[in-house]
């Protein structure tokens, strides 16, 4: 298999995560690619027409975008723990996690494409304000989550979601101060990015 990838990216991370967790990484090479908002990558394009990361080439050649896809394909392929819940309530409690820590990440994507790659004259300021709230409503929803020990558990991808967003914000994020506002996410944090997974995917110094 082969992953276009970028080392900065939250979703990528997630990707990754999830190969290491299940014993896939050596299964999958990784192709660095670049990806800038108003730079069009015409070589991702003819696989992604999207032209997004990541991206993965299987074995059989089909091609496949959206972590979430590409989270789920690669935990079809072991016959380990599965990160996604096959059923019942463990099932939609990790996708609903999966979906909120993707938000997250959206609004923080969004919000650094506004405020460090839009010229500052172009800015603008309330829309970059609702992309923070996004944010901080997020953390609130999930700091109630770590306090009623819903992040809790067999490992899931409900929790490599919510690790690799709360991974970004301090990448991207670091004068935010979410943990001082988050005690119980902090320290649901503080433990799970020891994870080996999780050490091993941390970005590149911003």
């Amino acid at each position: 298999m082969k992953l276009r990838y970028s080392p900065t990216s939250p979703f990528v991370r997630k990707v990754l995560v999830v190969a290491m967790e299940t014993g896939l990484d050596g299964r999958i090479e990784r192709v660095p690619t670049t990806v800038v908002p108003v730079q069009p990558n015409e070589d991702l394009s003819h696989q992604n027409p999207l032209m997004k990361l990541p991206t993965l080439l299987t074995d059989d050649g089909q091609v496949l975008f959206d972590s979430r896809v590409i989270c789920e394909y690669l935990d079809s392929l072991h016959s380990g723990p599965k990160m996604f819940p096959p059923s019942g309530t463990a099932r939609w409690t990790a996708l609903a996690q999966q979906a909120l820590a993707d938000g997250i990440l959206d609004a923080g994507v969004l919000n650094r494409y506004e405020t460090a790659v839009r010229p500052q004259e172009r800015q603008w300021q309330e829309w970059s304000a609702g992309q923070m709230r996004k944010i901080r409503n997020g953390l609130a929803a999930l700091d109630g989550k770590a306090d009623e020990g819903a992040l809790g558990g067999p490992l899931n991808i409900g929790q490599i979601a919510v690790g690799c967003a709360l991974g970004y914000l301090d990448f991207r994020y670091a004068g935010e101060g979410w943990r001082e506002r988050h005690p119980n996410l902090a320290k649901w944090y503080g433990e799970f990015s020891q994870r080996k997974s999780m050490q091993a995917t941390v970005p590149p110094a911003a």
